[in-house]
């Protein structure tokens, strides 16, 4: 099912793998050389920067050349036809991004993501201008437009599993999130089955993994694994994601009442469970996606629980769950390092490889485009002193030398 073949990926796995030896001082130059050249791969890859870039010149080129083709078509298509020609561009989009990779070997290039996601944004539109071409009124073709979503979610797991990008895994995700909205107008079902749903991904994730434990398919598996843990807790958490406000962002109106108490508590109670459960999980698999997941959830537990038991906030709660958190942090690294050679049950708190560097080098310079940069400026060049002298004024009987 995957475009790229196993052997290719392993390889490109492989020489990560290599760079970050080397850079750590755990090869020679003599060995690191030898490895690299029996780790040749036939995919043409870029730097992050350059295929944000070459993603983002792609969109921009496919949605100007549809919409230069709709202002000098000379039938001027309007409504439905609209729609066919934005699902005929979705097709060909992705056909595209199939010939891309085949073809010239790109991978994770931006070109060929580009092409794959904009099938999904071409299709979806595409979608609901037919259907409500179809009908002049939006309520008539309410039920169809569950084909929206549905064909999106579908779709954008198609080419997570066809390309691996994981943000297509997001992407499909999010499609989900409106899909109970078109079932029932509760609040509490909709949570209940939005929960259900990522449950149930779970489970076919967690199955799947097992089998791709330690080849290069591993780390896909373990962030569609944490991004669905994300999910479900979010799913019931009722203070952090209110469903009701995505179906009036929608367009959709429900008349359901809130929640009711015993549900409302009983999702209370899930939010104090689940983050233990996920950082097991993350310890007993070693996953620092999923234990990011579950320390994101224990924080996100705390901000929330004041609402929940509808206690008054402070201005100085922040602080206190800042130094809260420093403190556990502080107590786990000095834990961890007290143990023989710095190891406890195969963790540690040393930095092993150089992949937590680049992470971290990464984060920096994106901290540092989004940051508010002062405009100082800059030291001048060391110019000889000048002596100013020898005029003189005067007028009215008076003069003065300066």
């Amino acid at each position: 099912m995957r475009i790229y073949t196993a052997s290719s990926e392993e390889t490109l796995r492989a020489r990560k793998l290599l760079t970050d030896w080397a850079g750590e001082g755990l090869l020679t130059e003599e060995q690191y050389k030898h490895c690299e050249q029996e780790t040749v791969s036939e995919l043409r890859t870029t730097s992050i920067f350059l295929r944000l870039v070459l993603f983002l010149f792609t969109v921009v080129g496919v949605g100007a050349a549809v919409a230069l083709f709709l202002e000098v078509s000379s039938s001027r298509p309007r409504g439905q036809a609209v729609g066919v020609f934005f699902l005929i561009v979705a097709a060909a989009c992705y056909a595209a991004a199939e010939v891309a990779v085949s073809r010239f070997r790109l991978y994770r290039f931006g070109i060929e993501e580009a092409l794959a996601m904009c099938s999904v944004g071409f299709l979806c539109a595409g979608l609901q201008m037919v259907l409500v071409g179809r009908s002049p009124f939006l309520g008539e073709a309410y039920g169809a437009q569950l084909l929206i979503p549905a064909s999106g979610a579908i779709l954008s797991l198609w080419i997570w599993r066809r390309f691996g990008l994981w943000y297509a895994f997001l992407c499909a995700m999010s499609f989900v999130l409106s899909l109970p909205g078109y079932w029932t107008s509760s609040h509490a079902a909709q949570h209940s089955i939005l929960a259900v749903f990522y449950a149930a991904g779970l489970l076919c994730v967690a199955a799947v993994r097992n089998r791709h434990r330690f080849d290069y398919l591993n780390d896909a598996y373990s962030l569609a694994e944490a991004l669905l843990w994300l999910g479900i807790y979010l799913a019931i958490n009722l203070k952090l994601f209110s469903l009701g406000q995505l179906a009036e962002w929608s367009g959709r109106s429900g008349n359901a009442a809130e929640v009711g108490r015993s549900f409302y508590w009983t999702t209370w109670v899930l939010i104090w469970c689940l983050p233990p459960v996920v950082l097991a999980r993350g310890i007993r698999q070693k996953d620092r996606f999923v234990l990011g997941v579950g320390a994101i959830a224990a924080i996100l537990t705390l901000v929330s629980n004041k609402p929940y038991l509808g206690w008054p906030q402070h201005t100085w709660d922040p602080m206190l769950l800042g130094i809260l958190l420093t403190g556990v942090a502080l107590f786990i690294r000095r834990w961890l390092s007290g143990g023989p050679e710095g190891i406890r049950h195969g963790f540690t708190a040393a930095r092993l490889s150089g992949n937590d560097k680049h992470w971290m080098s990464g984060g920096s310079a994106v901290l540092g485009l989004v940051s508010p940069q002062s405009i100082t400026p800059s030291p001048e060049a060391n110019s000889p002193e000048f002596h100013f002298g020898g005029g003189a004024s005067g007028g009215g009987g008076a003069s003065s030398d300066f």
